[in-house]
């Protein structure tokens, strides 16, 4: 997640000539309590396979010099370990360049074969981390759930009525430059057809809360039943409003939602009778800091969340 709007390094010369790379492949989660035919339920994400991706996203950092940065090579590494995950299990993906801070960036979009195109849903969150870190949790943890949600999509075959797409956007950190590059690649046509776009930044932090989006009514609800299904209270999200990748979406008038476990706001005495945790610390205490590392993941959060992100990709797409 980028730095509020006082602290943050906005981005210089974001535009550029777009190329296009194509290769391909794509993948998703539900409560117990959900009732729909077997056919259209989503699969449980395994936890395991989304610590496995941070694991290997927190190994890219340590071999280059600590990070995943915007225009560092661990940036390029990230994403070629996801296309190349992608690519194997089918999806069409394409990487998007563009120019920001003088550096070159790129976003990555995978696309499932199928389903009506004139009407997308669509699942993203950034790649890049700050230069101070890793970004484990901020934000290898969206980057991995939304992977492996792609995946789990492959593996099952699922043929949903609407088109799945896939995305991770690079340079967030300098002020959402990827993924408002792509909004505005897309043209007025292009965005009428994302039915909805949700994002998934920082949904594994160590002390956690659970917070939804409430931009969409339809899009709120689906993940308010699947935490409803595991008798959790979720709150309405606002520590990030307007700070991640959803804002160009909804700036030009797609549909959006999402999740987040909570950055450097503190968690309070009511939160944490109802979630768990330590009151009076923040959710994540190294969040933009070099400790953001495979030690700073709450795992009941990640596993929760990333069930819910393949929940909601299966309940809106249908």
């Amino acid at each position: 997640m980028k730095l509020p709007r006082s602290g943050r390094a906005l981005a210089a010369g974001a535009v550029a000539v777009a190329t296009l790379i194509s290769g391909g492949s794509m993948a998703g989660a539900a409560p117990a309590a959900d009732t729909a035919p077997a056919a259209l339920a989503a699969p449980d994400i395994p936890i395991a396979n989304v610590k496995a991706h941070l694991t290997q996203l927190q190994s890219i950092a340590t071999a280059n010099g600590g990070n995943r940065a915007h225009g560092r090579p661990g940036y390029q590494a990230s994403l070629n370990y996801v296309k190349a995950k992608l690519d194997a299990a089918g999806f069409t993906t394409t990487v998007q360049r563009f120019t920001a801070s003088g550096r070159t960036g790129y976003n990555l979009i995978a696309d499932w074969p199928g389903g009506d195109a004139n009407q997308v849903v669509m699942a993203g969150s950034h790649l890049d981390s700050v230069s101070s870190g890793p970004g484990i949790n901020d934000n290898a943890s969206g980057s991995a759930a939304v992977l492996e949600t792609a995946l789990a999509v492959a593996r099952s075959g699922h043929q949903p009525t609407k088109h799945l797409r896939f995305a991770w956007w690079g340079a967030e950190e300098l002020g959402l430059v990827g993924s408002r590059y792509y909004v505005n690649s897309l043209g007025s046509a292009g965005r009428a057809k994302i039915n909805g776009y949700l994002n998934f930044d920082m949904i594994g932090s160590p002390n956690p809360g659970y917070f939804v989006y409430d931009d969409d009514p339809t899009i709120e609800q689906t993940f308010q039943e699947y935490f409803a299904g595991l008798g959790i209270s979720t709150e309405i999200e606002t520590e990030g409003d307007g700070r991640s990748d959803h804002a160009p979406f909804k700036n030009a008038g797609v549909p959006v939602g999402g999740l987040f476990s909570g950055a450097d706001y503190r968690k309070t005495s009511a939160q944490a009778a109802k979630w768990g945790g330590t009151a009076g610390q923040p959710f994540d205490r190294c969040y933009h800091s070099s400790c953001d590392t495979t030690a700073n993941i709450n795992d009941t959060a990640l596993n929760r969340n990333s069930d819910a992100v393949a929940y909601a990709m299966w309940e809106l797409s249908r």
